[in-house]
């Protein structure tokens, strides 16, 4: 019991911190291109510090990086969709989009790896649709911006559809330490970066770089370190509970900090897209990405899942 509640703690907090990112993107005033340079940077600074002190660059081997090379590929293009919608959907929108996650991850499941749609998954998913239409309406601020909520609302399902391929890659690399898996996208993200943002464009203000360095080291290392060591303290459904307080933060920071407010069916469809995750999680079966011939009630390595 003592170990579990250590784990909700840590997972608690990790995504409590990752819910303020949006935050520190916008404020910075930095390209997104040069926010995610840094982060990668820093991030891949702090998690080398973690993977030398536990041993587990011993785990590097051809097909661990190769693979990893790729899911970073992946995450890279993740972060500046998500990034980038920020500007154009607001926070609040975009983190909802994001977390149609798990519906990419289950269309994947039963297109790559034969796994069932069940009754209750296609339930699920309808709902997080409507959700999703209820969220892409337009409104007066949008129709000002010339589209541009929408192509934010794109960004953010682009940046979705991304973690899912970074995840259906992760999902090979099963027994490979997770920091390591995201120690090596991290490095990947600043080679790809490097010779567009960052060296070109060095921030000028200390506060600029400060803002950079949280995101990196306490956004980055810090949050995926409590992350990755909760998952193997707390149940597949505890993780799911506790990782909607990312969205809720996120959603809360653009509230108080930005004045976004979302009108009553963007509130309702927020609630369904929530409603229909937690359901996925809960009585419609988490996505696993197992063939039909593997154990259902096996949970999910954590490495199958990448970073937020």
């Amino acid at each position: 019991m003592a170990t579990q509640a250590r784990g909700a703690i840590e997972m608690a907090v990790a995504m409590a911190v990752a819910g303020t990112i949006g935050w520190f993107v916008v404020v910075s005033g930095q390209p997104v291109l040069n926010v995610v340079f840094w982060r990668c940077v820093f991030g891949a600074a702090t998690l080398l510090v973690v993977c030398a002190s536990k041993g587990f660059l011993r785990a590097i081997s051809l097909r661990v990086f190769v693979l990893s090379t790729l899911g970073g590929i992946a995450i890279v293009v993740n972060w500046i969709l998500l990034f980038a919608a920020y500007s154009r959907a607001s926070i609040s929108i975009a983190t909802a989009v994001y977390n149609v996650q798990p519906f990419i991850l289950v269309c994947f499941g039963a297109i790559f790896l034969a796994e069932r749609l069940t009754i209750a998954k296609l339930a699920w998913l309808c709902l997080a649709f409507v959700g999703l239409l209820l969220v892409v309406q337009l409104d007066e601020g949008a129709g000002r911006a010339g589209g541009s909520f929408f192509v934010g609302v794109l960004m953010a399902f682009g940046a979705a559809f991304t973690w899912a391929v970074a995840a259906l890659i992760a999902k090979q690399l099963k027994g490979t330490p997770p920091h390591l898996i995201a120690l090596i996208q991290m490095c990947v993200g600043t080679l790809l970066l490097a010779p567009i943002a960052g060296i070109s464009h060095v921030p000028a203000s200390l506060n600029t770089w400060g803002l950079l360095v949280v995101i990196g080291v306490v956004h980055t290392g810090f949050v995926y370190v409590l992350m990755y060591g909760a998952v193997h303290k707390l149940p597949t459904h505890a993780q799911g509970v506790l990782s909607f307080i990312y969205p809720i933060v996120a959603i809360a920071v653009d509230v108080v900090a930005f004045g976004h407010r979302l009108v009553f069916a963007q509130i309702i469809g927020v609630a369904a897209i929530l409603l229909a995750v937690a359901g996925m999680h809960k009585y419609g079966g988490a996505p696993t990405l197992r063939p039909r011939t593997a154990p259902a009630h096996n949970p999910r390595p954590c490495s199958e899942s990448p970073c937020k």
